[in-house]
């Protein structure tokens, strides 16, 4: 083999006999010994992390799995309907949902904030320092007209049970670094500038705590999508044992009711014969 037949990985490599994945005997050092958190924060940062940042981890996993009938659930349980032999093209449907407004928040969140701190003229090291830049920033969108990622829930309006939860964990373990910090920040100086108090979100805090934990910010949808990966798969397990796909369809369909678009008003249909 010449050196441009080479691929070097530090993942995953196998031959007739062994599999090794992040340098160990996949069946003798990893099967039974790792779990499965551990193993995908391993392969993200390719170093083998310890058991606060896999608790962490963890936690952001089990908090983004699932919400409910939310959107994502719902076309996986549709398309089961459409294809119900293609397990495979209900995930996907499902998880081609990971946008700006559910899943995608995660991403957006650590984004603002990674940028944020990086564009900082100094290190805050006290909350009064935090809040003052955390006041800029918010200063700055309701200038520009942006939203602050992480800032608002459809159905929490107070508080998403989440985000304190996630706080106090990453406390614990002596994880809770810059990103949440500065998360925390915008969630106490947000209210005069915006004229209403909005919750800090759990898709926001998540990111936050995977910045923290070292994971770069152009990862940080796929740990979205691995959590929710779990989530639709339970929504199609339910939805096989007991369907609803079917009423959902049913219940929409009948609703339909037609209106002409502006621009078929205007162009009243002409016969070709």
């Amino acid at each position: 083999m010449t050196n441009s037949d080479s691929y070097p990985t530090g993942l995953g490599s196998s031959d007739e006999r062994t599999i090794s994945l992040l340098g160990q005997s996949l069946a003798e050092d990893m099967m039974g010994r790792v779990g499965f958190g551990e193993l995908a924060l391993w392969m993200l940062n390719q170093r083998r992390p310890n058991a606060s940042e896999v608790r962490i981890f963890e936690a952001v996993l089990v908090a983004l799995a699932d919400h409910g009938f939310t959107p994502t659930a719902i076309v996986s349980r549709l398309t089961l309907l459409s294809a119900p032999d293609s397990i495979q093209g209900a995930m996907a449907a499902g998880l081609l949902g990971g946008g700006s407004r559910f899943l995608g928040v995660t991403e957006d969140t650590g984004r603002f904030l990674h940028r944020a701190l990086v564009q900082a003229p100094l290190h805050p090291t006290t909350e009064n320092e935090w809040d003052e830049i955390a006041l800029r920033l918010i200063q700055d969108a309701k200038r520009d007209k942006l939203y602050i990622p992480g800032l608002g829930h459809p159905v929490h309006k107070e508080v998403d049970p989440r985000t304190p939860v996630l706080m106090d964990l990453c406390r614990e373990e002596g994880l809770y670094g810059d990103h949440l910090s500065l998360f925390a920040a915008i969630g106490r100086v947000h209210a005069p500038v915006l004229g209403r108090q909005l919750p800090l979100n759990g898709a926001g805090v998540c990111g936050a705590a995977l910045c923290d934990l070292g994971i770069p910010v152009e990862v940080l949808r796929g740990v979205s999508l691995l959590a929710r990966s779990a989530g639709l798969l339970g929504q199609i397990a339910e939805e096989l044992r007991n369907p609803i796909g079917m009423d959902i369809y049913l219940h929409v369909e009948p609703g339909a009711r037609y209106e002409p678009s502006p621009f078929q008003a205007d162009q009243p249909f002409e016969s070709k014969d």
